[in-house]
């Protein structure tokens, strides 16, 4: 008696596949964001790019466990890795003639760990709105220069268990895609090395950077290029609360600025990481700038909001 042979005991690769693995990559990896798993190992046809991908939490969650847990500063960028969605909304009240800045989105957008010890930033453009005596008119508004892209890599890290510390290196860069009353008509290149250490529930972030100007000429606007120091002080109260302190520095070395500097000190509180769904968590926070020097020729205070939602 000859026993029927079926087609997939000869050919196991032609059997079909769970109907999950035919998701496109992206899509599956969607899915494990909301579902909070990682996604399947066969996510994409091809075995190349579903393999990434379907590796793409692994990567996260070994990068993110090497590091300390500290929450993102209002105005310190962290030289933590993160993965999120962040807004920020800045109002701030300009040194001459009673102006107000409204500054939608504050240049923040999609934050993406693509590879061991690499974080992706990949920014909108802000909104500006400017206004005399909080009156409508006159008044500008429009988009801000593009700052498109900031690179992070990690120098060196351990988590709480290990040290508790971390070391950072940035690169940003804008684009002058602003209207005329925001922009710097030029590229802007930003390195940055940022540094944290924490000590049990405190911690302290800090980062110094300066700006690289592309453009030099009559055709270019004059601007103020600037050395930069952020560092935040940071203390982790029972489960959702960070409350913090800032201190932020700027010196102008160079364009009509220079010789000037400024000193803004920055209360503010953190709350999260809320569970959403899945992966998906959701950091609320507000601030407020105030500055403390004699000659103020950014602004003279700034309240900060920011909503995050890592992932």
């Amino acid at each position: 008696m000859v026993l029927p042979v079926k087609t997939n005991d000869l050919f196991p690769w032609a059997a079909p596949r769970p109907r999950v693995a035919r998701l496109p990559g992206a899509a599956a990896l969607f899915a494990a964001i909301l579902f909070g798993a990682s996604p399947p190992a066969e996510a994409a046809d091809d075995g190349t790019d579903g393999d990434y991908l379907s590796q793409w939490f692994d990567r996260v969650d070994k990068t993110q466990a090497e590091q300390p847990h500290w929450m993102t500063p209002m105005v310190t960028v962290t030289p933590r890795l993160e993965e999120e969605v962040r807004y920020d909304q800045n109002w701030q009240r300009l040194p001459h003639n009673g102006a107000t800045l409204t500054n939608f989105d504050g240049g923040k957008g999609l934050e993406l760990i693509p590879a061991e010890r690499v974080e992706v930033l990949i920014n909108a453009p802000p909104y500006q709105d400017r206004s005399w005596n909080g009156k409508t008119s006159p008044q500008v508004n429009g988009f801000g220069d593009w700052p498109f892209l900031t690179v992070k890599y990690r120098i060196a890290a351990e988590n709480e268990q290990n040290g508790n510390y971390i070391v950072t290196a940035f690169l940003g860069a804008s684009a002058p895609t602003g209207n005329d009353a925001f922009t710097n008509h030029q590229y802007v290149v930003t390195p940055t090395i940022a540094a944290g250490k924490g000590w049990g529930n405190f911690d302290v972030q800090s980062t110094l950077s300066y700006n690289v100007l592309t453009g030099r000429g009559a055709s270019v606007a004059p601007v103020a290029p600037a050395v930069a120091s952020n560092t935040a002080f940071q203390y982790h109260l029972g489960q959702y609360f960070w409350p913090e302190f800032e201190v932020n520095y700027s010196y102008w070395y160079e364009g009509e600025r220079v010789g000037l500097h400024q000193v803004l000190l920055t209360p503010g509180v953190i709350v999260g990481r809320f569970p959403i769904y899945g992966r998906l968590k959701l950091v609320a926070g507000l601030g407020y700038q105030i500055a403390v020097t004699p000659t103020m020729p950014t602004y003279r205070n700034n309240l900060i909001a920011t909503v995050r939602v890592p992932f």
